[in-house]
């Protein structure tokens, strides 16, 4: 069964309460997570951000829905439990219960209109779109993100792909050493070799030169194949080097990665266009940050009175 989305969530929810016992979300996930069948993987799968899982991610929003209409109510710091009108919505064994079902409640109203109605829309408050029932706001902003972030990396390798071959290997070799590679801060040395034998570039990893990295830098529109990795692998033996990274812009064919993956004695690795453009965004090389929005949550230890 796949993840519910968080309205779905919503009754099993209030049913898991209906004993009138006080829970933990740490518990209620647990409980949930077996009414809905899902498997270990679904249950540790987390959003894009990486911050929270997706299942309780939507328990926590159908959690807050709920609790906004009146259904449940927090009676001690982190734990939850059914309230009188969440009671009384169970008599009436509903079919579901869902966003359409919480706006006859009044407080739920006033919950759902309150941003809006406060962003100058108007002086009524009006309900939340139609997509902010199908998502939870984080898995919003993570799918903003990624939208951004997808728009940034496909901009990155349109620029990589105008710029001069000699400018494309300085990018990679200053990529390498934002990544840690040439020392300690990257103040190893580094010297481009281009046409030496297949070798663009290499990173000195101590002042001796005693261990090195080749690369080689494709700023190509087609796929690199075998024959490519097979020449620069024997390349490497002419500076006695036993690493290499070979970076294009495009991609890589699966006999390549098949050949890599057989290499004995030295290793390789392949990094395809958006693995470079996804590097150079998160090393902050070729991009600046335009806005950086901070997210907060009530801090339950803040407000326990018992440690005050």
């Amino acid at each position: 069964m796949a993840i519910p989305d968080f309205q779905t969530v919503m009754l099993p929810l209030v049913e898991a309460l209906s004993d009138g016992q006080e829970r933990t979300m740490r518990d209620l996930n647990a409980l949930l997570a077996k009414r809905f069948r899902l498997t270990d993987d679904e249950q540790r799968e987390v959003l894009p951000s990486g911050q929270q899982t997706i299942f309780s991610n939507r328990v926590a929003w159908a959690k807050s829905h709920l609790k906004a209409a009146g259904l449940l109510e927090n009676p001690n710091r982190g734990r939850v439990r059914i309230s009188d009108q969440g009671r009384n919505v169970l008599a009436n064994k509903p079919q579901a219960i869902n966003i359409k079902f919480l706006r006859q409640f009044p407080s739920y109203c006033e919950f759902s209109g309150k941003t809006q109605s406060k962003s100058g829309m108007g002086s009524e408050p009006t309900l939340a779109s139609p997509i902010d029932e199908q998502r939870t706001p984080l898995e919003l902003i993570d799918g903003a993100y990624n939208s951004l972030r997808q728009a940034t990396t496909d901009d990155l390798l349109s620029r990589l792909k105008t710029c001069s071959p000699s400018f494309f290997e300085s990018v990679v070799v200053r990529l390498l050493v934002a990544m840690g590679y040439g020392g300690v801060a990257g103040h190893g040395m580094v010297t481009g070799k281009p046409g030496d034998g297949g070798i663009d570039g290499v990173i000195k990893q101590d002042k001796l030169g005693l261990d090195v990295v080749c690369i080689q830098a494709k700023r190509w529109e087609g796929s690199v194949g075998r024959p490519i990795i097979q020449g620069f692998v024997g390349s490497m033996d002419y500076i006695r080097a036993r690493k290499g990274v070979i970076i294009t812009t495009s991609t890589f064919t699966k006999d390549a990665v098949d050949f890599v993956d057989r290499i004995e004695g030295k290793k390789v690795v392949l990094i395809d266009g958006d693995q470079l453009a996804g590097l150079m965004i998160e090393h902050n090389l070729g991009v600046l940050t335009t806005k950086t929005y901070e997210l907060k949550e009530v801090s339950n230890d803040f407000f326990d009175e018992a440690d005050g």
